[in-house]
Order: structure tokens, then C-alpha cells, then sequence
């Protein structure tokens, strides 16, 4: 086959870093291209030299595409090439239309003047070629995050695009999105397009993958083809980490005590739209040494119904009650809620978990700054001390504490989320989304740091899109439509199936008159 793109012998440094050494990389054209590896293994990096974010000189090695040496000095160069990269974190206007952002920075225009009926014309045929039905003028706000992704797409076929990079495209996602767009990319591919995809979804990549190269510690491993016969996860689990990862998830020996923390009648309206009720009459609750999980499609209200408890941090005209071992606790803002002994992790660590351009260590002691003082003077030796403590403990690969969050992989970013958290002395920790984007060795640290939670007796509490997740980690799980529980599941009887079950019964029902939840056994 003629290939498309190759890179030949990339190597990139930063200070006292080398991020890519002689890494090589072929993709042929027409054919979708997994690439796979750790958080830290070099995927971003090499397609940032691929796109030029990193412009040629800032790295050796040479990139030919379609035949010829290219030598790209910045995006606007390889965008015209025909190569677009979609980054994780969307690049969209919120409050400008979809028409309006497939055309920023690539404005339909005549005499200097954009020809608003060309540009409507135009977005509606691109709308339809990733299976979208909005209008042109539709806000981007007004969109979910899978239309959003599409919108993405959209735009890079805007730009005659013959090589699309997408960076974990559908770690935001649910199962039904994420599913239409990798049919998108298999239809793309029919139109001679070829795709390179990076994500740490296995399962998605061995669904759609011609060749799969596998990156680990900036070096290239290997190139798999998933043509000439079938690649199993394992397979690619292997070449990721360098040892076989016999249990996707670490074994435990739940020791499940007293109730712990409850939530009752707890109701929350809208954030903006105050006169609309969005988790309707919730309670729940966990017990000292058990990991409770949330499930639900994405819209449920998890996240609205999590920050709302974290003191208020969403919503409006909250009411419901709180307890902590069986007195009521004061959770009216962030930190009375955290004195009274929660915690919550973020899904979104980038916005709102950490200080991505501060040290390690200052984002660590952040949450419980009591800790570190000495009345009211900041001991920076004590804080050296926590953060060395907790580097160790939850195993953050870094040159030091005080190296800045920043340039960090997403697992690592995530473990200094967990640390600052942990060091807050919490009794009830809430993980939303806490493995999102991040790897399968990485993500099996996160598990483990869970595990010992529950085993000190704490009671954790897990939001996740990833059902075989909350199957493989919690002891029960509450199941979320629409604002509302559901259904209540003891994990060893639960299955993706009955989590289905679930959700379809609730969403059956009309908003006002919904079933009370049901356990099931």
C-alpha cells in the first residue's frame, strides 16, 4: 500500500526531558491508525510535531506526507497540507453558532465581506456528512458534547482534509456517541480519508483499526496490523506497559461497616434556568468501607447532583439534607462541606482540579492549607514534606515536587488531584469520572488508590461513564436518568445489561411521574 505519512527517526527534547527518540511512524492512505501508549509515552507530543505546534527546528528527524519532505512551521501550514488535528479538550466559541465556528479563521468571503448564504449552504452539507440535523445557526452551547465532536469534525472537512488526527475523541462520551463517531471515521475511510487515533479505549480501537503502533517511553515498540489477523487488548496491553496485566482490576476483600454518610430528598434546579427542577428527590447513601457508584448516560445529572452536594458548587434553590455518622452536616458552600469532611474530584482536573502553571507541591497542599501551618505562617518545609509523602505514596512520575502540573501527563495530573484531596483528611471522597483519559497501567494505580480508601474505611463514592468500571471497583451502584435514581444494584448481581434495563425503564417514564427506585438483586 502507498503510504500517506511518514515520520522518520523524531526526536524531541525539553529541558532535562527526552520526549521522543527515533520514534517512526507509517500510515498508509485510506486507513484508520491507532496510537497507543502510557500517559508520558510521547502519543500528544509526536502529533504536535506532526501538526506543527512544534515547528521544524524544533526537532530532528524528517516528516514526508503525499510524497514530499514537508517542513511545517505552524498549524496554518499543515492544516493546508490537508492534516487536522482534534485535540481532547474541544477548541469551540460556546456562544457562536455552529456555521460561525466551522468557518473561524476560514471565512467565506467575497470582497472582504462573508457570504453568509454560502457559509449556511456550506455548513449544512458538512452538518450532513457527519449526521448532524441542527440548524447552521444553532448555538454551540445549545449543543451536547457529542454533537460538539461532530462539530469538530465538521470543521476539519471544512479544510479538505486528507489525514484527521483525533486525540481521545470519545473520552467525553457516551456508549451511543462514541459509537457514531467511530462509524464516521469507517465511512471516512471509504472516502479515502485516512485517520490516526489516539486513545486509551481498547475496545474502540480494536473495533476500527487497520494498524495500531504502540508507543512507550517516547520510543516506538512496535506496529501491530489488525488486518492479517485479530489483536486482542491484552495484546495491546502488553506492548503499552512491557508485562502482561493479567487483572484489569486489582482484587479486594470489601470489609463494608456502619452507614456512614447519607443524602436525603436532596433537590437541585438549574444553574441558569432556576425554574427548572434538574435531580429530583434524590437520596442515597455509603457505608465505611464501601465503594458506591453512580451509573447513568451522560446528562443524568451525576456530575449536577455531585457538585451540587459539594457544597453548592451547581444549582439553584437546593434543598434536602446531608448526614455524616448520623448527624446532620452543613454543606451550604465548599468549604464548610470539606470541614465537614467531603471531598470531591473533579472530571474536568484541567479547569477545575489544579493550578496547571503551579509546582506539585503547591497544588497538593492547596485543599488544607491548615495543614502545613504554623498559625498562621505557611511552614514550606512541612509542605515539601506532604507532597514528597503523597509523590511517593500514589506513585506521580515527576523530576520533582516542584515541577509545575502543567507538564505532566493526564495520569499523573490526576494522582496530584487525588493527593490534594487525600491530604484534606476526608471521610467521603467523590470521584467523578476519575480515570478519564488516562491508560490502563495508570488507570490500575487509581483502582488500587481507591481499594486502600475503602480499606482505611472511608467511603468513596464513583461516577463513571465506563460500566465494566464501576462493575470491576464498586460494592453497589445506583443507576441515574434524568435527574433521578433509578434503580439500586448490588454489584455482583449487576451487569452492563441490567444498568441498560434500568436507564430505558426510567427514561419510559414521564419526568412527573416516575417509579420509585427499585432495588435489584
Amino acid at each position: 500500500m502507498t503510504a500517506i505519512l511518514e515520520m522518520r527517526g523524531i526526536t524531541k527534547t525539553f529541558p532535562g526531558v527526552n520526549a521522543l527518540e527515533n520514534v517512526n511512524l507509517r500510515v498508509e492512505s485510506g486507513e484508520i491508525h491507532a496510537l497507543v501508549g502510557e500517559n508520558g509515552a510521547g502519543k500528544s507530543t509526536l502529533m504536535k510535531v506532526l501538526s506543527g505546534v512544534y515547528p521544524h527546528g524544533s526537532y530532528s528527524g524528517e516528516i514526508w506526507f503525499q510524497g514530499e519532505e514537508r517542513r511545517f512551521t505552524g498549524i496554518a501550514d499543515s492544516e493546508k497540507a490537508g492534516i487536522v488535528i482534534i485535540h481532547q479538550e474541544l477548541a469551540l466559541v460556546p456562544l457562536l453558532s455552529i456555521a460561525e465556528n466551522i468557518f473561524l479563521g476560514n471565512e467565506q468571503a467575497k470582497y472582504g465581506v462573508i457570504d453568509w448564504s454560502a457559509v449556511t449552504l456550506r455548513t449544512r452539507d458538512l452538518l450532513r456528512m457527519v449526521g448532524l440535523s441542527e440548524s447552521p445557526a444553532t448555538l454551540i452551547t445549545d449543543i451536547g458534547v457529542g454533537k460538539q465532536q461532530l462539530v469538530e469534525i465538521a470543521k476539519a472537512l471544512s479544510k479538505e482534509v486528507k489525514l484527521l488526527i483525533l486525540d481521545e475523541p470519545t473520552a467525553s462520551l457516551n456508549e451511543s456517541d462514541s459509537d457514531a463517531l467511530l462509524n464516521l471515521l469507517l465511512e471516512f475511510k471509504k472516502r479515502g480519508i485516512s485517520s490516526i487515533l489516539i486513545s486509551h479505549k481498547l475496545n474502540e480501537i480494536s473495533k476500527v483499526a487497520d494498524s495500531i503502533t504502540v508507543l512507550r517511553d517516547g520510543c516506538t515498540v512496535e506496529t501491530l496490523d489488525c488486518r492479517s489477523e485479530p489483536v486482542s487488548e491484552d495484546r495491546i496491553i502488553r506492548g503499552m506497559v512491557g508485562r502482561p496485566l493479567a487483572d484489569r482490576y486489582p482484587k479486594r476483600d470489601p470489609k463494608i461497616g456502619e452507614m456512614l454518610f447519607e443524602v436525603k430528598d436532596w433537590n437541585v434546579h438549574h444553574q441558569i434556568h432556576a425554574d427548572r427542577l434538574q435531580i429530583k428527590n434524590v437520596s442515597m447513601n455509603v457505608r465505611r468501607g464501601e465503594i458506591v457508584g453512580i451509573a447513568g448516560l451522560m446528562g443524568a445529572g451525576r456530575t449536577e447532583f455531585a457538585m451540587s452536594v459539594f457544597g453548592r458548587s451547581y444549582g439553584r434553590r437546593i434543598t434536602g439534607k446531608a448526614f455524616l455518622n448520623g448527624k446532620e452536616i452543613d454543606v451550604s458552600t465548599i468549604r464548610r462541606a470539606v470541614d465537614s469532611g467531603l471531598a470531591y474530584v473533579t472530571e474536568d482536573r484541567k479547569h477545575y482540579g489544579l493550578v496547571l502553571n503551579d509546582t506539585i507541591m503547591h497544588n497538593i497542599s492547596l485543599a488544607n492549607l491548615g495543614g502545613i501551618s504554623r498559625g498562621t505562617v505557611l511552614d514550606d518545609m512541612e509542605e515539601l514534606s506532604v507532597a514528597n509523602t503523597y509523590r511517593r505514596r500514589l506513585n506521580i512520575r515527576s523530576s520533582s515536587v516542584l515541577q509545575q502540573v502543567v507538564n505532566l501527563s493526564g495520569g499523573n495530573q490526576q494522582k496530584v488531584v487525588l493527593s490534594k484531596w487525600l491530604f484534606s483528611k476526608p471521610e467521603v471522597l467523590i470521584l467523578d469520572e476519575p480515570t478519564r483519559g488516562i491508560d490502563v497501567g495508570a488507570k490500575y494505580e487509581i483502582y488500587t488508590i481507591i481499594n486502600q480508601l475503602a480499606d482505611e474505611g472511608k467511603g468513596v463514592i464513583m461516577i463513571s461513564s465506563e460500566m465494566p468500571e464501576l462493575l470491576g471497583v464498586c460494592d453497589r451502584i445506583y443507576v441515574m436518568n434524568e435527574g433521578c435514581f433509578v434503580a439500586e444494584l448490588p454489584a455482583a448481581d449487576a451487569s452492563q445489561e441490567k444498568i441498560m434495563r434500568a436507564i430505558m425503564r426510567g427514561r419510559e417514564a414521564p419526568a412527573d411521574e416516575q417509579a420509585p427506585r427499585e432495588k435489584i438483586a
